[in-house]
């Protein structure tokens, strides 16, 4: 099922990921359910599509979502 807001997201996304990587998984899990409609595993694919989406922006340091752009690369 799409999510309306971050609210209605799973408690493993809410309570793990910033509100911007929330934004960016909603937004792919919602866009990938819609593409894969007529699959029997929808929604199994559109959160891997959504964690792989979040991926793309954040890597996760320790217990931390932290944005690429900010990761000291030193």
């Amino acid at each position: 099922m799409p999510y309306r807001d971050n609210a209605d997201l799973p408690p493993s996304v809410r309570h793990h990921l910033p509100p911007h990587a929330q934004d960016i998984y909603r937004a792919a899990f919602n866009h990938a359910f819609a593409a894969h409609a007529s699959d029997l595993r929808r929604e199994e694919i559109a959160h891997r599509i959504a964690w792989a989406a979040v991926k793309r922006s954040y890597v996760k340091i320790g217990d931390e979502w932290v944005e690429v752009d900010r990761v000291d690369r030193t």
